[in-house]
């Protein structure tokens, strides 16, 4: 996937955005790898997410906050 908002190799608030809400596995895969790897990235999803966690519908949100705190913590 191509992200509108990804530049250079750091992933960006807007670009973890993007895969979580319209990405693919293949995706979620590259976000799951760069999460554990990179700290920045770690916290980066935990930003977006607690911005999303107030929508009843947010359910992918809710996915990987509980999946970058249980799992990556």
């Amino acid at each position: 996937m191509e992200h509108r908002h990804l530049s250079g190799p750091s992933w960006t608030l807007a670009a973890v955005d993007d895969v979580i809400a319209r990405g693919g596995m293949e995706d979620w895969k590259e976000l799951r790898r760069a999460a554990a790897d990179e700290a920045e990235a770690h916290e980066r999803i935990l930003r977006v997410c607690a911005g999303r966690l107030a929508e009843p519908t947010a359910l992918r949100y809710y996915v990987w906050d509980y999946y970058v705190r249980r799992h990556l913590a």
